[in-house]
């Protein structure tokens, strides 16, 4: 039995997708804020209310702007898969295993399993068992199918659609907190205009870098594989990586500076004191734990549908710091 395959099955049930879709806002705007309150408590205690407006502000915005994201990218590129309501899983789900059972023998044990799979996230044990008892060939593999459907290739056709998707489901977030951190500072602070351009700066940072750029990178990879007519899952995902790595974590950093270096700074009239390409912003950790959301970018072009719904919470990171001009510790905290 391919455990991978019982995992991706089990991970990709559309009654699991759609119940974390649906608390994904709960999530996002809880942490987002706790974080914010951590924030306004570690401030020095004069300056707790601005800090308080200034973090709940931005992070606001970004929040607000992350989780619009889905449905403007889903209105804009209208071949995107909209996700089914919970009712209208179970609906099909109850049609689908009603009729199996109808005309199909099985034993108590997976007959209890397909009942609760009618309105109830399965077990990943329990998802195993189907796999085991029915899963293998004839109506059985076909109703698991039916159930979970299989995650697609997407075709050459398709692969600089779903860039041009992820990048801007990406860029919304990033465009929501730089305009979340000019607002709070508005509110809070009389030269608030001197701090947009490096909001400016750590925004195409945090897009170039951990979205944009790794994107290219996936999806390059990808076209170069269909057009080699690749189309084993794991060649696809090791390919996506490598681009991903070459384009993005290598590459994002050090473009991402020039850019900020030779075109923002002179469009913004501001000055650096050093020509070095890092003394803008140099990698930090947080950066490379960011590019997991760059695994999310392979799950979502190789088809897995559980990963799409975090994406809101992976970027709403790049979005808040954007927000608060973050350059390697100079961020909210200096009020």
């Amino acid at each position: 039995m391919n455990i991978l395959k019982v995992t991706g099955k089990f991970l990709d049930q559309p009654l699991l997708v759609a119940r974390f879709n649906k608390a994904v806002p709960a999530i996002l705007s809880g942490a987002g804020g706790l974080y914010c309150l951590k924030e306004t408590l570690d401030a020095k205690e004069h300056n707790r209310k601005k800090a308080a407006v200034r973090t709940f502000t931005t992070m606001g915005v970004t929040v607000a702007s992350a989780l619009a994201a889905p449905k403007i990218t889903n209105k804009i590129f209208k071949n995107a898969e909209e996700f089914r309501n919970i009712k209208q899983i179970v609906k099909d789900n109850k049609g689908l295993i009603g009729a199996f059972l109808n005309e199909n023998n099985v034993d108590e044990a997976t007959a209890q399993i397909l009942e609760k799979a009618k309105k109830k996230v399965l077990k990943f044990r329990e998802v195993k068992t189907l796999f085991k008892n029915i899963g293998r060939e004839g109506n059985g593999k076909k109703l698991l199918n039916e159930l979970i459907p299989n995650p697609n290739n997407i075709n050459s056709e398709e692969i600089f659609s779903e860039i041009g998707r992820l990048s801007l489901f990406g860029l919304i977030p990033v465009l929501g907190g730089i305009t979340g951190g000019i607002l709070g500072d508005k509110l809070t602070t009389k030269n608030w205009k001197s701090k947009i351009p490096d909001k400016i700066k750590e925004g195409s940072y945090q897009y170039l870098a951990n979205i944009f750029l790794c994107n290219i990178g996936a999806g390059g990879a990808l076209a170069i594989l269909e057009k080699l007519n690749i189309k084993s899952k794991a060649a696809r995902a090791i390919g996506m990586v490598t681009g991903i790595i070459l384009t993005g974590v290598i590459g994002g950093s050090a473009i991402a500076n020039y850019i900020g270096q030779k075109v923002i700074n002179p469009m913004l009239h501001q000055k650096h004191k050093t020509g070095k390409l890092f003394s803008e912003r140099k990698p930090e950790p947080l950066d490379i734990g960011l590019h997991t959301d760059d695994i999310a970018t392979v799950a979502v072009m190789s088809g897995l549908k559980w990963i799409e719904p975090a994406l809101p919470l992976m970027y709403a990171i790049s979005g808040y710091r954007a927000g608060i001009g973050y350059r390697n510790g100079d961020g909210l905290q200096n009020i």
